[in-house]
Formats: structure tokens, C-alpha cells, sequence
């Protein structure tokens, strides 16, 4: 671990800095969305309630712009990466959207999801908007490296597909390995947080070897912290994630708890099977059980266990980058909050 560095921020202070820096920007860019997709972006974003008055009601950790200009401003400066950081933004924006009406997930930050509120086309409509606008952000922006920015953009948007695809096959699927589910879920989150890092590095002024490096930081980070999003999936607080309690569990998912548990050759793995492959919904105390039983088959302790492996490998990719200190150390108490966290 990184030794206290002066000037260094908290992960928290980072945080709140990048929203600042990456607000104005993405406001901005919405503003230049189609006029009937703005009103679902400022509400999905938490700028305006259902009728279109301005609120407050939140946005998100932004961590993945945080992760662009904390990339950038490791190897230089962190200005010509602000394109980047409302592009990656956006585009994890566009994911929560089509998420929302995949999943039938019909709260998010404590509010009722677009397509709860506007249906299902308008929440989808919504969702290519943002993705169309987080192109345009980066091609705009006058970087000379905008051009492979934005190869690495639409990479990233790719591996997301494919494992968000990935991730609803599951659902029908009572034989899911282990492996299998972890490239899902390196495609479905680890792929967009390690384009964050690279395009930070890239548009920073970073060195190949450091943009590959941090391209692989993000990567191993973004596991990680998929891995502890699933956990609160299960386990989690409504009050604090916003999203009802065992959710991942109601829509039957093979997050990698459930598929650590399913695939451990134990009695309550088989249990657990069993309870996943009965017709009708989960609800109520078959909820409570599942989860229970997930626990019992080692599930909880194993993604807990990969997660701080996946965050010790994302480190030797920092400082193999060759960061400056302070940078370093920024990135890493972000890391380290990533797989720490209750929301």
C-alpha cells in the first residue's frame, strides 16, 4: 500500500472534486440531447423530478470520471481529459438505463427508474441518446488523440454488451461456471473502468507503456468492485444502495456469490440449486433462505477473498505505470474504496 502522501485527497474527496470538474461538462452535453430525450436524462440524472422541476436528488459516485482525470493527472495533466471523463459517464449512464428495463429493477438512487415512471421505448431511447452523446463529447474534442479515444470508447461499449448479454443468459441457465461468470463480469463493469484509466492516461499524455499499465489497473479495480456490488446485490441496505433488499436474488442472478455458491459442491450449493430452479418467483422468506444459502456454501467469503486479490494485482499495475506520488496515491485510496464500500 501507498505511504501517506502529502497533498494526497481522501477517495471521498476525490470524488466529490471529479463531480464538480465533470458536472458543467455533462450538463452541457445533455443540454445538446434531442428535446424530448433531455427531460428523461435530467431526471435520470438526478437534476429534475418527473414534471421537469430542478432537484437535487443525486447523480451517482462518479467513479469512473474520477478514475479518467485521476489517470490523466497521474502522468500529466488532467484538463484535456475532462472529454473523456463525461464520455465514460455517459455511456455508464446508458448501461443503467437499458440495466433498468432489463432487469425490471424499478427503483435507482431511491427514485423510480426511467422506465417505471416514462416505459420501457422512452427509457431505451433514452439510453442511446447518452451513448450517441458520449461519442460525440470525445470527437468534439479537439484532442489529438480523440481518434483512438474513441477506439477505445467503443471497445469498451462492446465488452460491456457482451457481457451484459452475457449476464441475462445466465438467468435461463441452471449450469453456469465459475469462469464463465467472471469474464461477464469482466465485460459487463471491469472493461468500462479499465477505459476509464486508459483514456485518462491517453488523453493525459501518458506513455503507451503507462496508459497499458493503468488500462489494466482499471480492469482488476473494476472487478473488484463488481465483485463488492454484487455482494451488496444480496446483502446490501435499501436505505443506503437504494435498491430493494435481495434484489439480485429476486431476478435469480448468477452474480458471482450465487454461481461461487452453486458451483461449490457443497449441500447448501445443491439447496441453493434447487431453490433457483423452482418455478415461480423468489419472494419473502424463499429470499431470506437463498441468501442464507449462499452464505453456508462459502459464496459471501470467496467473492470477499477475490476481491482484495483482484485489488493487490490492480496495484502492481499502478505503480508499475510509474505515477507521480500523489496520483498514486489518489488512485489507490479510490481502489481501495471500490472494494470497501456499503452503496
Amino acid at each position: 500500500m501507498t505511504e501517506t502522501v502529502a497533498g494526497a485527497r481522501t477517495a471521498r474527496d476525490v470524488l466529490a472534486w471529479s463531480r464538480g470538474c465533470v458536472d458543467p461538462a455533462l450538463r452541457a452535453a445533455v443540454a445538446q440531447l434531442p428535446e424530448s430525450m433531455r427531460p428523461l436524462a435530467a431526471y435520470h440524472f438526478g437534476w429534475a423530478d418527473e414534471t421537469g422541476a430542478p432537484v437535487s436528488a443525486g447523480s451517482g459516485k462518479a467513479v469512473r470520471p474520477a478514475l479518467v482525470l485521476l489517470s490523466a493527472r497521474a502522468v500529466g495533466e488532467w484538463g484535456p481529459a475532462l472529454p473523456g471523463a463525461v464520455a465514460v459517464e455517459l455511456v455508464h449512464n446508458f448501461s443503467l438505463l437499458h440495466d433498468d428495463v432489463m432487469d425490471g429493477d424499478e427503483t435507482r438512487r431511491h427514485r423510480p427508474t426511467v422506465w417505471k415512471l416514462f416505459g420501457t421505448g422512452a427509457a431505451i431511447l433514452a439510453g442511446d441518446s447518452l451513448l450517441a452523446a458520449a461519442s460525440e463529447a470525445l470527437a468534439a474534442s479537439g484532442h489529438p488523440a480523440a481518434r483512438e479515444a474513441l477506439r477505445i470508447l467503443g471497445a469498451a461499449v462492446q465488452d460491456l454488451i457482451e457481457g451484459q448479454g452475457a449476464d441475462l443468459a445466465f438467468e435461463q441457465r441452471g449450469d453456469v461456471g465459475l469462469a464463465e461468470c467472471r469474464t461477464m463480469a469482466e465485460g459487463k463493469t471491469g472493461a468500462l473502468l479499465g477505459c476509464a484509466c486508459a483514456l485518462g492516461a491517453l488523453l493525459g499524455g501518458g506513455s503507451r507503456e503507462q496508459v497499458a499499465h493503468l488500462r489494466r489497473f482499471g480492469e482488476a479495480a473494476g472487478l473488484a468492485f463488481q465483485m463488492a456490488d454484487d455482494l451488496l446485490g444480496i446483502w446490501g441496505d435499501p436505505a443506503v444502495t437504494g435498491k430493494p433488499v435481495f434484489s439480485d436474488l429476486r431476478n435469480r442472478k448468477k452474480s458471482l456469490p450465487v454461481v461461487a455458491a452453486l458451483t461449490s459442491g457443497t449441500a447448501a450449493g445443491r439447496e441453493l440449486a434447487s431453490l433457483y430452479a423452482a418455478p415461480g418467483e423468489l419472494a419473502g422468506a424463499d429470499l431470506v433462505r437463498a441468501a442464507r444459502l449462499v452464505d453456508q456454501a462459502g459464496g459471501r467469503e470467496w467473492t470477499r477473498a477475490e476481491a482484495a486479490a483482484l485489488l493487490e494485482r490492480a496495484l502492481a499495475h499502478l505503480h508499475a505505470a510509474l505515477p507521480d506520488a500523489r496520483g498514486a496515491a489518489e488512485l489507490e485510496a479510490l481502489a481501495v474504496l471500490l472494494t470497501d464500500r456499503d452503496h
